[in-house]
């Protein structure tokens, strides 16, 4: 069964039949993917601005938390460039997206189990809506780190300019967790909840809030176990340290997000024909 669905050949033409219907349904996706940006709130005063407000109140709370209550003294030196609030905005920047983007597309399905009996309906849609949506707010966060790091650090590194590369993996992954995660809770509902516990205890085996000096060594081997690690040390070596810190990670998170965004093309593929019976 694991063989079928890692074969390399099924792989590629799934992936190339999902690339070409998403390219098809473009016009579907954008709509799709503006609306869910507009309509969660829908009725509310600031309407969709509120996309925008709640990342950036909440990087805002961060930066008063690290900066002035907390207080960590590191930073200005050739090994850590920056204060501890730049290292912490840095990495917690992607994962609060990818936590937005994760629970949400695991979701997507059975919360649009009216479009998925819809036989005309690309339902591949669906997933990617929701990890394309979470960009904004990863946008806002980043956003954030730019202004506070250029005010208070007074640092531009060039490496910020693989900014574009950083969003391909954040898409790659999101979109192929985000397909797994939302073929199975079609099937297991207890997923959504299993997920959201992942989610919010994620930052806490994550390199986000602590050095990884700091772990003990008898748990570091959860750090790179952990996939997202790789994604994390991405974003922290472009807008951070300025230079390749985890030359490792980049191989790791490009070629490993590719991986995951096909193997949950194959998945969604292969079950897709039951989704409509199990809702």
């Amino acid at each position: 069964m694991l063989g079928a669905i890692f074969h390399p050949r099924a792989l590629t033409i799934v992936t190339i039949d999902l690339l070409g219907r998403l390219r098809q349904h473009r016009g579907l996706l954008i709509e799709q993917t503006r609306r869910e940006l507009v309509e969660q709130h829908a009725g509310q005063v600031f309407g969709s601005l509120w996309s925008l407000l709640n990342p950036l109140f909440l990087m805002l709370i961060y930066v008063f938390v690290f900066t002035f209550v907390f207080q960590t003294r590191i930073g200005g030196t050739l090994e850590l460039p920056l204060d501890f609030t730049s290292y912490i905005l840095s990495g917690l920047s992607p994962w609060l997206a990818i936590v937005q983007a994760i629970n949400k597309s695991t979701n997507s399905l059975v919360s649009n189990s009216n479009l998925i009996k819809q036989v005309v309906f690309p339902i591949e849609v669906l997933p990617v809506k929701m990890a394309l949506s979470s960009v904004a707010p990863l946008l806002v966060m980043v956003g954030v780190y730019f202004i506070y790091t250029i005010i208070f650090q007074h640092h531009v590194f060039e490496t910020q300019l693989l900014f574009p590369l950083l969003l391909v993996i954040y898409v790659l992954w999101t979109v192929g967790i985000g397909f797994i995660f939302a073929s199975l809770t079609v099937f297991i509902r207890d997923v959504r909840e299993i997920v959201q516990l992942i989610m919010v205890s994620g930052v806490f085996v994550l390199p986000v809030i602590y050095l990884p000096e700091w772990v003990p060594s008898l748990f570091k081997p959860i750090l790179y176990i952990n996939p997202f690690s790789y994604v994390i040390w991405c974003f922290q070596d472009a807008l951070y340290f300025g230079r390749f810190e985890h030359p490792w990670a980049w191989p790791v998170a490009i070629f490993g997000g590719m991986l995951v965004f096909m193997v949950g093309a194959r998945v969604f593929r292969g079950l897709k024909p039951f989704f409509g019976d199990a809702l």
